[in-house]
């Protein structure tokens, strides 16, 4: 009883799990990790929440409870949860289509959308539907990311040049906006943010170990501070309030949730896509632990309860920020908790030193770390391996661009679903002959020399033979007995890489058999596994085969020609089989 209630509670909570393995040689590397990502947390915390159009204060409300329920609930060890720049791009996409009227309301909605995203995942998890979200493909990933970040980067542009531009995520209103805007252009505020984007980028050649945004905060308010540039026009934070959340609450009004709950469910599903696969990456270097789709969907989605309830935004898995927890010793969830008390530090003790700092640096901060979302290379590859994965990647890009990234996601997921449907519907077909001097079978498209029999033509179906596909096959088996049709008396029907048979495909198989052969062609079929063959016998397509006429491999189906004698024994059998049929 108490290792079945041990398993369970490790399940549910896998904080049990490393806490109760936890081992004193973990200490350091969870401290030092701790405190480098917290570091790095407060100025991208505060540049993210501005990038949602959100006080910076709640991006660092967003790295406090939201990180100890992840640690508490998710199975990745080094995963850090937070603020990332495509989220909140999609929660200020999300608000904007309801034109908030105050500050008080558009935050209502942040913590609505959280609240949303967190029952999506955490629903999504306890139904075990981790599994949905392969369904949306790299190249669509790719494409839609590289987009966003585009996105982000022109909507930086206001902070960096410090000019008006409208709220947008349509490429080509941000750029009309800022041709018609760029003579404004505030010339303080632009060399501050190109120095932060500078320090940000380049410092780390330095050292490695440098918190390089850190570095540019802290440069950007003291330069503000010395040189009084706030008079001169620089744009500031200002006021940065004091303590830790206080608890708040989401709306509850159902047409407010059916608004928000299209680009909810995005976040939730890009959210936990890239989540997911940063954790992957990192856990394969760790073989002490193992990750749980599930789990990690019910740990993201307790995270964004406790964003949505202490005046945080939605938030999931940061890249730059696990591999930093990473690569600065991480080996436990503890390694998050210690970020957050530095946060929460932070929070008590030292908010008033933001006051005077750019927002062109926290553009800065933006902007570098979305410059790497931007894949160039893939596009090339995709072009010359594979096209109709760049096509995917390639729609994705300019359907994000042009009408926006709710639109983008959903066209990629559609895209996703039509290309799997696509290729299902058409699976590789394959006509074989016999290598020379051997018992074996091969595509004569791939192999050259094979042996070949004009009377007979051997046909091998890849994959599963049902209602999507049924008539591809059909029709593809039907051109090649057309092109051999002077001279061919058998088709073998080559089954061992099919791996299923529904009902629709059954019928329609049966019905090709029966017509083929009152047409003068006999009909074999070789290499069945044991559940098709079963499929087979209940759907009475070996009844009206002939059990004669299924073989255990491609070489017994063609001694049964050669034993034959010649093509008049062969049609006699297919005679008496067509009036086996009748009968």
């Amino acid at each position: 009883m108490k290792t079945i209630k041990k398993g369970y509670l490790n399940r549910f909570f896998p904080v049990f799990t490393w806490a109760t393995e936890y081992k004193q040689e973990f200490l350091k590397g969870d401290i030092s990790a701790g405190l480098t990502v917290g570091i790095m947390l407060i100025p991208q915390g505060m540049a993210y929440a501005l990038l949602a159009g959100l006080e910076p204060i709640h991006g660092l409300y967003a790295v406090t409870v939201p990180l100890i329920l992840y640690a508490l609930f998710g199975t990745s060890r080094q995963l850090a949860v937070g603020p990332v720049a495509m989220v909140s791009l999609l929660t200020a996409a999300g608000i904007g289509a309801l034109s908030p009227e105050t500050p008080q309301l558009y935050l209502l909605y942040a913590l609505t959308i959280a609240f949303l995203v967190g029952i999506i995942q955490a629903g999504m998890g306890l139904l075990r539907l981790g599994f949905l979200v392969n369904f949306i493909s790299h190249p669509v990933i790719s494409g839609f990311t590289s987009a966003a970040a585009i996105i982000i980067g022109l909507s930086q542009i206001k902070h960096l040049f410090r000019i008006n531009l409208p709220r947008s995520e349509h490429v080509q209103d941000m750029l009309i906006a800022i041709y018609y805007n760029i003579a404004d252009i505030h010339w303080i505020t632009f060399i501050i943010g190109i120095a932060g984007i500078i320090i940000i980028k380049y410092g780390k050649k330095i050292h490695n170990a440098i918190p390089t945004p850190l570095v540019a905060v802290v440069l950007g308010i003291l330069a503000v501070h010395f040189f009084n540039l706030s008079e001169l026009g620089v744009s500031i934070v200002g006021v940065v309030p004091e303590g830790l959340p206080t608890f708040s609450s989401p709306s509850f009004n159902m047409d407010t949730w059916k608004t928000l709950m299209p680009i909810a469910a995005t976040i939730a599903f890009v959210g936990f896509a890239e989540s997911y696969a940063i954790a992957k990456t990192i856990q394969s270097k760790h073989k002490s632990y193992k990750l749980d789709p599930n789990q990690e969907l019910i740990g993201l989605g307790m995270a964004n309860f406790g964003a949505a309830f202490f005046q945080g935004y939605p938030v999931t898995g940061g890249f730059s920020r696990t591999a930093v927890n990473d690569q600065a010793g991480a080996k436990t969830a503890l390694a998050s908790i210690i970020s957050a008390l530095l946060i929460i530090f932070t929070l008590l003790f030292l908010t008033e030193l933001f006051y005077n700092l750019p927002n062109a640096i926290l553009a800065a901060v933006v902007l570098v770390a979305v410059s790497g979302l931007v894949n160039v290379k893939e596009p090339f590859e995709l072009w010359k391996k594979d096209k109709s994965d760049f096509a995917m990647l390639i729609s994705t890009f300019l359907i994000t661009l042009t009408l926006g990234i709710e639109t983008g996601i959903i066209a990629g997921m559609v895209l996703s679903l039509v290309m799997v449907i696509y290729r299902a519907s058409r699976p590789h077909m394959a006509r074989l002959g016999r290598v020379p001097g051997t018992n074996v079978y091969r595509n004569i498209k791939r192999f050259k020399n094979l042996e070949m029999r004009k009377e007979v033509i051997m046909v091998r179906i890849d994959g599963p033979i049902y209602f999507a596909n049924i008539d591809f096959i059909i029709e593809k088996l039907n051109r090649w007995i057309a092109e051999d049709m002077d001279e061919l008396k058998m088709v073998i029907l080559n089954m061992e890489s099919i791996i299923s048979i529904d009902s629709t495909g059954a019928h329609v198989l049966n019905e090709w058999i029966i017509d083929r052969r009152k047409e003068g062609l006999d009909v074999c079929m070789s290499g069945a596994k044991g559940p098709v063959r079963d499929a087979l016998n209940r759907w009475g397509i070996i009844e009206c085969l002939g059990t004669d006429h299924v073989f255990i491999d491609s070489d017994q189906a063609m001694s049964f020609l050669d034993k034959a004698g010649n093509l008049n024994e062969v049609e006699k059998m297919r005679i008496y089989a067509i009036q086996t049929d009748k009968n």
